[in-house]
């Protein structure tokens, strides 16, 4: 599993009375991507980026970043938080009331002189869209403004690790959409590598590269999000995800509330979502998805899509049905549903939804809409060899 270029971990870490965390991953760091940790409360999530930053200490295992060795617990390498070069964004962001955004930026470079305190802040304040912020207190701020206040603070340091717990979660539901784009715009330029902890399934779509499903303290299945909300490995994942059919596509139009999407040449609609064009991941629950034999039909759905059954698949009382409609779409059905439409692979049928079944997530946002791309200098950025 080692790889000298990459972040390697394999730790165990149990707690009196309740579930033993177990993690075995590996994160390239060349180029430098991002990881989502994807899995319920209570699940591990946390834990675990708590033990790579050094605030907790796995009752076993082995942490490389590299060729450096940050934990064996067998050979007693214990690396402390502060050597290892690890930002961290704490999920209630953790600022202190007291001090200004300045302030609050500077706290842990404690290291620096007066001076290259300043030059850092000034450095990150417009990477984050805090210009003219800087003297204004925690209160005085949005939610949004102080989720990229905590961001600046863990990036200010110049970690060549980045960790970030549930970094969107305190937010109200309109702020956390139109905020995704940017996170994963600020996390692609920063060119550092991050792990980031996440329950909320158009997150990890929206930032992530790669998604380890953690469930119970186990990692259950590690691949790209879109592998793993297309093609579960078990009923376990499927239900942690609840989300079946996630695919590329491109919005090609816009007009009367709904945005036309295309998906390998299949036209879908959905409801207009504010600011949202280009790229996205169109997502349906399969259950949202309604099945009937071809021809014109009778339903009122915005979306109807004519395909070939490719499996019909058994899951207790329900039954899951993927077509292929030019991409490959999951539908649930009851037993009595197959058997009224002779649910068999090779057949065809139309599958239809509504336009509001039809999730976006947005795939990045363009540089105008983020941040000046003269802030990040080299791909490198905050690695001392850009900003």
């Amino acid at each position: 599993m080692e790889t000298v270029s990459a972040l390697n971990v394999d730790l165990s870490k149990g707690f009196p009375g309740r579930i033993r965390v177990e993690a075995r991953f590996q994160l390239p760091l060349e180029p430098p991507s991002v990881l989502i940790l994807f899995g319920p409360s209570g699940s591990g999530k946390t834990t675990v980026l708590r033990c790579l930053a050094g605030l907790e200490w796995p009752d076993r295992g082995v942490i490389q970043f590299g060729r450096e060795t940050w934990l064996d617990v067998r050979a007693g390498i214990h690396r402390p938080p502060q050597k290892r070069q690890v930002g961290y964004m704490f999920q209630d962001y953790a600022l202190f009331p007291t001090q200004s955004v300045e302030g609050n930026i500077a706290f842990g470079l404690g290291d620096l002189s007066l001076a290259e305190r300043k030059q850092r802040v000034a450095e990150v304040l417009p990477l984050v869209q805090l210009q003219g912020l800087g003297d204004a207190r925690p209160e005085q701020l949005s939610g949004g403004q102080q989720q990229r206040v905590a961001l600046a603070r863990a990036i200010a340091r110049r970690p060549r690790l980045l960790l970030l717990d549930e970094p969107l979660s305190a937010l109200d539901a309109p702020t956390r959409d139109r905020l995704r784009g940017e996170l994963r715009y600020l996390l692609t330029h920063l060119g550092i590598p991050s792990l980031v902890v996440t329950h909320d399934w158009g997150e990890a779509l929206a930032i992530g590269d790669r998604m380890a499903v953690i469930s119970e303290g186990k990692i259950l299945q590690f691949g790209t999000p879109q592998e793993i909300f297309n093609r579960p490995r078990d009923a376990e994942v499927a239900r942690i995800v609840g989300m079946e059919t996630a695919i590329q596509g491109r919005i090609v139009d816009s007009s009367g509330g709904l945005v036309t999407v295309d998906v390998s040449g299949a036209r879908l609609f959905a409801l207009v979502a504010e600011g949202m064009a280009g790229d996205v991941f169109v997502c349906i629950r399969a259950e949202d998805v309604v099945l009937e034999k071809g021809g014109t039909g009778a339903s009122s759905a915005r979306n109807r899509l004519i395909g070939t059954v490719r499996t019909v698949t058994a899951t207790g009382a329900l039954v899951k049905v993927e077509v292929d409609c030019g991409f490959p779409l999951s539908a649930i059905v009851t037993r009595s549903a197959v058997e009224d439409l002779d649910l068999v692979p090779g057949m065809p049928i139309a599958a239809s939804m509504k336009a509001g079944a039809v999730h976006l997530v947005p795939r990045g946002r363009a540089v105008a809409d983020v941040a000046d791309p003269s802030v990040f200098g080299a791909r490198d950025g905050l690695q001392g060899r850009g900003i």
